[in-house]
């Protein structure tokens, strides 16, 4: 795949301040007044979504593990860094948890 040159990133703080600003590049009232018909044209004929097909049959709920409250002591900046990317750091600290001990399991 080509380098595309026109891909930049934000912080989700800076796209929060852009969205306050009104700076969304989205042109709301044109995807409003699409039909459905030419919302799944739209989708259709975008690359990003070729050959994407979803099997909805299949799908199923799943219910969110209840969490424990844990209180437990890491190193400043093991926490700085999980901190600095802002809300859900525990989330995220979970998920590598979580990441790791799906890795030993799946090694024994």
């Amino acid at each position: 795949m080509a380098k595309n040159e026109t891909i930049v990133c934000y912080t989700a703080d800076e796209i929060n301040a852009m969205r306050a600003r009104g700076e969304s590049q989205t042109d709301w009232a044109r995807a409003a007044a699409m039909t459905e018909a030419e919302l799944e044209a739209s989708i259709a004929d975008d690359p990003d979504e070729a050959g994407l097909t979803f099997d909805w049959d299949s799908a199923s709920v799943v219910m969110p593990q209840p969490k424990s409250v844990l209180n437990m002591r890491v190193d400043q900046d093991v926490l700085a860094y999980f901190k600095q990317s802002g809300r859900g750091y525990q989330t995220r600290i979970n998920a590598v948890l979580r990441a790791f001990v799906q890795a030993q399991q799946q090694a024994r």
